[in-house]
């Protein structure tokens, strides 16, 4: 035989040589759960080595992190229940708490790139990503309210916007917000391609977002579909979208590879609660080896068209990289 791949596997060094995709500590995005108060540092139950914590316990965290070289980080509030309303009128409120960590953590670490999380769920007490009326979610009704929450945390020093409430229109009428306002420089990271999953428990529990009634389906896509995440990525990009997300993704590589083929600007996943939740329990009862599972994991999505993965494994596999 003239071709023998095995010959570019035969040791490490080769092996590594010519390996086709590579994954470092700058490809990852770290999401963290903020909550107001002191002092506080919550594992939550059903997605271990990840925490709610409060701002003054966060920062040494972040420090940490960041000695590892993560730089990117995805903040999530857990808003009280008492503070939550119809309108999500917290989520752009003077004294909202998550307002205030963003520029504690840019004054204390402005080098790090903090992204947002925009969607009403977090703030809403009827736990929906849009406005409700007489249990219908309303389109239209629920820009003004996005608007206003994004001018909030561009306006506390957010990096990134990451819309994830999957309204039509919204990326256009959140970059014409920001720009009539002076805020040019604020990027825009869509949750593009939002699949109605069953792998978001574990972020729900870690929030209190739940839907009180319903489900999410009639504005999170239908997991069957592929031609309509080209459509909504079109939309997003037409719309001003720097940056086009798919979410889940350990399911959705192909949705992932579709969007790299396709559009010129990042491509990045969200690997959901759910999915680390999977190898959390399975490594626990030693069913499968957690390092070499969550590295195969990240670069499975790397591989399919990644440019960044948002991932509650970054801590873990950011400390592989060291060794």
């Amino acid at each position: 035989m003239n071709i023998r791949p095995r010959r570019n596997r035969k040791s490490a060094a080769i092996r590594h040589m010519v390996e086709e995709t590579k994954i470092g500590a700058e490809h990852l995005i770290y999401p963290i759960f903020l909550k107001d108060g002191k002092n506080i540092k919550e594992e939550i139950s059903s997605l271990p080595k990840n925490y709610r914590w409060s701002i003054d316990q966060l920062l040494p965290e972040l420090e940490a992190c960041m000695n590892l070289g993560i730089m990117t980080y995805d903040m999530f509030p857990a808003v009280d229940d008492h503070l939550k309303d119809t309108l999500a009128t917290y989520s752009y409120a003077e004294e909202n708490f998550y307002l205030h960590a963003i520029r504690k953590i840019k004054e204390t670490f402005p080098e790090i790139v903090l992204m947002s999380d925009v969607a009403m769920d977090p703030y809403s007490s009827d736990g929906h990503d849009g406005f409700v009326s007489n249990g219908r979610i309303l389109n239209d009704e629920t820009l003004p309210i996005l608007n206003k929450m994004s001018l909030a945390q561009a306006q506390a020093g957010i990096d990134i916007i990451g819309p994830s409430d999957m309204m039509d229109g919204r990326v256009g009428s959140i970059r014409e917000t920001l720009d009539i306002n002076g805020f040019t420089d604020v990027s825009i990271m869509s949750y593009t391609a939002k699949y109605a999953s069953a792998f978001y428990g574990p972020f729900r529990d870690a929030l209190n977002s739940a839907p009180k009634h319903g489900d999410k389906k009639t504005y999170q896509m239908n997991p069957a579909n592929k031609r309509e995440a080209l459509l909504e990525a079109e939309l997003d990009f037409e719309e001003g979208a720097d940056m086009l997300m798919v979410k889940p993704a350990l399911c959705y590589l192909d949705i992932i590879h579709v969007l790299r083929e396709n559009f010129n600007i990042p491509i990045t996943a969200y690997n959901v609660s759910g999915e680390c939740a999977m190898v959390y329990a399975a490594a626990e009862k030693g069913w499968l080896n957690y390092d070499m599972a969550i590295s195969e994991m990240l670069l499975s999505m790397r591989r399919a068209g990644a440019d960044a993965i948002l991932t509650y494994f970054a801590k873990d596999f950011a400390t592989l990289l060291k060794k």
